[in-house]
């Protein structure tokens, strides 16, 4: 096993198979929002839970901006509320953007980075690692969501363990 001085704890997985994972999941989400009818995606909601574009609004303030936080220094403030055109395909748009910036970004990061302490959004404090976890993590629940909306709508959603 391999460490630096910066690392205590042992690597389990790489940064390039972290980000694969990541990425897998995001490839689901894409296609859980192509699932949905362009009026669903906007208007529909079950027992007062957000829109599905507001939940993926809310990914798309927390993904790119935090991890361009991690990687460069900069405050990032936490804004789901943005300005959008109010139509699936710019949101698809959106993300596809973020993901290939996510990628760009993740260049930037040093293994050791990992386990350093960070406060994000000017708020939220954490590890690196379980920063990058809370995105992957939020992005199932509000995918879950999104699966819960789709199947009321009789709409069999992506299978969510086909990540490529």
């Amino acid at each position: 096993m391999e460490t630096t001085a910066k690392q205590t704890k042992p690597q389990v997985v790489s940064p390039a198979e972290l980000l694969e994972h990541w990425q897998g999941h995001r490839r689901v989400t894409r296609r859980t929002i192509e699932a949905f009818p362009e009026d669903a995606f906007f208007n529909h909601s079950i027992g007062g839970m957000r829109p599905f574009y507001k939940m993926v609004m809310e990914l798309l303030a927390i993904a790119e901006p935090g991890l361009r936080e991690i990687t460069g220094d900069k405050p990032e403030s936490f804004d789901e509320e943005f300005k959008h055109e109010k139509n699936k395909e710019y949101f698809l748009k959106l993300w596809d953007d973020a993901t290939e910036a996510i990628n760009t970004l993740w260049e930037k990061l040093k293994p050791e980075q990992f386990q350093e302490n960070i406060t994000l959004f000017g708020q939220y404090e954490g590890t690196v690692y379980s920063q990058i976890s809370y995105f992957i993590d939020n992005e199932i629940h509000h995918r879950a969501q999104g699966y819960v909306y789709l199947r009321s709508l009789g709409i069999e959603p992506p299978l969510f363990y086909m990540r490529d």
